[in-house]
Parts: structure tokens; sequence; C-alpha cells
């Protein structure tokens, strides 16, 4: 039975490194949260766990059902969730670490894929992923929850006290190897996490690799405005969405909409959404790379009337469906008067929104009888269906 790492002086060097930590683990792996609460002087470190289990349990903390469970994406989002809380529990940003880890281990049913392993760390400064797929059947299921726990407590030391040239020394059967993905991030991208930037713009050099990300005086850096600036630009003609993936119907959407307004698109993209986490700095630059031709916003606007407010006097780029959430009492706490308030503020800062149905919709082709107030359908340019029509989902796409 393979030995876990000495867990003293470990929580030691965290806590002399100020880190502040959450774990989430599910699926296997949270040996490692037993070890290391059984050192004295955990709580300075650690400052919660969390073992979401259950299916419905992983849900309800990231805000949906997953598409996969066990997968560098839901890892990932388990981090960042972790970091988050650490924050919320009174961490400063750069201290703060979100450790997650996300495992299809042996069980009493076969799995229908491969053993594999997930782990992924969450700081201000980047986000890692690391993946190790066992061979199957070739170890019982202690032997492989030890083997989850060594790798996460492997990459906190990584991640947390710099010890980048430490490898994983458990043994491995052949075949079997770590495999690293990691994300540093720019400092307008930390300072956008950390909500000091409100905005981030990013252009692309047409070859769908993106300037200004790494630089030193990156385009990125230039355009991002502080917390304090309030408006990013003004005037733009801005098309919102989470492009995850950007499709030709999101193109098709762009090009009817420059054609109208004859001004530029720029996309925009907010890490910040109301019903699921942050998104990690892997997923901003995935999404970030699609867009090779347009300017692309990053920006921590999670509702509409943020996204008026930082880019007032601007025309929106909308699909129907985002159109009549405006109106859900949901995002404005249940609240008719919050609700009327926000539509209120929305229809005077944008100049125009563009509107775009989709197949299955109707809001475009009965607008005037859904209940929008008279303020908003007065900026509203609905383009007909025959215009346009797409049953295109990112959804399924990514499916």
């Amino acid at each position: 039975m393979m030995n876990l790492p000495e867990p003293v002086a470990l929580i030691e060097s965290l806590a002399r490194a100020d880190w502040g930590m959450v774990i989430v683990s599910t699926g296997g792996g949270s040996e490692a949260i037993s070890h290391l609460l059984s050192a004295g002087g955990a709580s300075r470190v650690v400052l919660e766990a969390i073992v979401p289990y259950a299916a419905q349990a992983v849900d309800r903390l990231l805000g949906g059902p997953q598409e996969v469970y066990c997968s560098s994406r839901t890892a990932r989002r388990l981090a960042i969730v972790g970091w988050q809380r650490a924050c919320l529990l009174g961490t400063p940003a750069p201290q703060a670490v979100g450790v997650a880890v996300t495992a299809a281990l042996r069980s009493q049913q076969p799995k229908r894929g491969p053993h594999r392993i997930f782990v992924a760390v969450q700081t201000l400064t980047a986000t890692s992923v690391v993946t190790l797929c066992l061979e199957k059947d070739a170890r019982s299921r202690p032997e492989e929850e030890r083997l989850a726990a060594a790798l996460l407590l492997q990459r906190i030391a990584v991640e947390c006290l710099g010890n980048a040239a430490q490898a994983f020394d458990r043994p491995l059967l052949a075949g079997e190897h770590v495999q690293v993905e990691r994300q540093n991030a720019p400092q307008a991208w930390q300072e956008l996490l950390a909500g000091v930037r409100l905005g981030v713009g990013i252009e692309t050099s047409g070859h769908g690799a993106l300037a200004g990300v790494t630089g030193e005086h990156s385009l990125a850096e230039q355009h991002a405005p502080s917390a304090q600036q309030g408006v990013v630009a003004p005037g733009q003609l801005i098309f919102p969405g989470a492009f995850d993936p950007l499709h030709a119907g999101h193109r098709r959407m762009a090009e009817i909409a420059e054609r109208i307004s004859s001004q530029q698109v720029a996309y925009e993209l907010s890490i910040v959404n109301v019903d699921k986490p942050l998104l990690d700095y892997c997923e901003m630059r995935t999404r970030a790379a699609q867009f090779t031709d347009r300017t692309l916003w990053l920006t921590s606007a999670a509702s509409f009337l943020e996204k008026t407010a930082l880019f007032p006097d601007s025309t929106f780029v909308m699909g129907s469906d985002t159109y009549t959430r405006l109106l859900e009492l949901k995002y404005y706490g249940g609240s008719v008067e919050a609700a009327t308030q926000a539509v209120r503020q929305i229809a005077e800062k944008a100049r125009r929104i563009i509107l775009f149905d989709r197949a299955r919709d109707t809001a475009c082709k009965n607008l005037a009888r859904i209940d929008v107030p008279q303020q908003l359908q007065a900026i509203t340019t609905a383009i007909p269906v025959e215009d346009f029509q797409s049953d295109i989902s990112s959804t399924q796409l990514r499916r």
C-alpha cells in the first residue's frame, strides 16, 4: 500500500504562504481531505471540504446538470467554485485556492469507460488540471482511491508551493501517465476574475491566435477598464452570449446585425453567470480563441442590465429566448417592481435591440402579443423568421 505525503509539513508550508483552501471531491480522492485534516493547525489552511458524491449534489453546486461528470471541465468548474468559496470565507483573492478532484474508479457496477482521475487547481494566477487514465481493473478500489488522493496532494504542492519540478512519483503501469494542462492568466484576466476590472477587450490576429493575451503591452490590458471607471465603451454593436461553442447561427446573426446597423459587431462573453460558476482561465482561453476576425469583450456583466451599463447607447444583438428572459422575475429576486425598473433602465441605456427568432420560438413573430413593456418594444427591431431561422443549439453541438 503506497503512503501519502506527511501532512504536517505540507500544512505548515501552506500556512506560511497564507493560502486559504477549499477542497471539493467527487467520485474519489476524499482520502486526501482526512489526511490533511489529521495535521494540527489544518484549519489555518483548509477552510472547507465538500464531498458532493451524488450527481444531484454536483448539479446543485454547479448550477445544473453536467454533460460529463468525470471530466476536465467538471473538475475545473468544481475548483473555481472552491476558489469563490475561499474568497467568500474571507481569504484575499491572491491567497485563495480551490482544489477539486473528480474520478471514475472501480466500483460494484463495472464502468463502461476507462477508470480516470481529474484534479484541478484554481488560483488567481492560473488554472491547472491533470488527467490520469488508469488501466482498468488492474487495482483494487482502495488502491485507486489512494492514487487519486496522492495526485491531489501532489498538485497542491506544485501549484501552491511552487514545486513545479516535483513529478508525480507514485508507481504507474505501462501506458499510464499524468497529462497536465495549465493556463497562466495575464494581469488583466486576473483583475477581471478578482472583480477589479469590469471588462477586457481582446483583438484577434485573423488566424485564430489571440493578440494581446500574453504580452506586457497587450491590447487586453490597454482596453481593460477598472471597476471604478464604470463604462467600457459606448455606442457599439454588441453581441452577448456564452458561445459554447460559437456556431454558424451566431455568425449569421452577426452578419445581418452589421448590415442593419452599419457597424462592426463586437462579441461579449461574461465570465460571471447568474446561475453557474465563474469561467476558469482554460475555458476563457478556449472560447476566446473562436473569434478570429472580431473584437471579443470578456466582462463581469452577468445580467443584461449590467451589459447596458458597460456599453451605453449601444445596439445589442439578441435571440428571442434571451429576450423573454429579460422579464423573468427570478432574476430580480421575484420582485415585479425590480423587474419593471430594470426593463425601464435597459430601454433608456440601450440604443437598440436587434432580435432574432429561433425556429422553435415565436417571440419575434408575436412581439406585439407577448407581455413586453412598450418602452422595450420601442427600441426592438425584430428580424422576421423568414429572414433568419436557426435551430442550431450550442448544447446539441457540445453533445
